[in-house]
């Protein structure tokens, strides 16, 4: 209940730190994933054609989403595929299973040369690859874990396919 409480104010607060201090909505963290906060509807194609995102990963409960940010039908009007992993702010952190869940997704939208090969068998189908958006309210917490998670599995697998060259 605290959390719901809390959105407005906070996702407020969010806004006005952006415009008021050096924090930026989002940042990109690799070639290929964009860490940041809530995409509010009125910023999405822009951030859609600039940053070629093909992918959003919400880690936002619904009500969350409802009054500023697209849903999955609205992502896909704009030719981008959407996983929410609903997860409660302040008082949660992703579970293992989402945590899985979302480097999995993120996995088919990397190139063919980035792609974690342990995973690639469990990601589904590929999508077309580009940019991934992960985002939650302010993208320092909730998001942040999963893009964490993503960096961790990433460079393992780059770790793994050197050594097996040196081999």
């Amino acid at each position: 209940m605290f959390a719901r409480i809390t959105f407005y104010p906070s996702l407020f607060y969010n806004v006005v730190m952006e415009k008021v201090t050096a924090r930026n909505w989002y940042d990109r963290i690799d070639d290929n994933v964009i860490l940041g906060a809530l995409p509010f509807r009125s910023m999405a194609q822009e951030m859609v054609q600039k940053e070629n995102i093909k992918a959003v990963v919400s880690m936002n409960e619904d009500y969350e989403l409802w009054a500023f940010s697209n849903n999955k039908a609205r992502w896909a009007t704009l030719g981008v595929e959407f996983l929410q992993l609903a997860t409660t702010d302040i008082f949660e952190s992703p579970c293992q299973e989402k945590l899985w869940q979302g480097v999995n997704f993120m996995n088919r939208f990397l190139p063919p040369t980035d792609k974690i090969a342990q995973l690639s068998a469990t990601s589904g189908p590929c999508g077309e690859h580009g940019t991934v958006y992960v985002h939650c309210k302010a993208g320092r917490t909730r998001s942040a874990t999963l893009v964490g998670c993503y960096l961790i599995m990433v460079r393992l697998a780059r770790a793994r396919e050197q050594m097996q060259t040196l081999n």
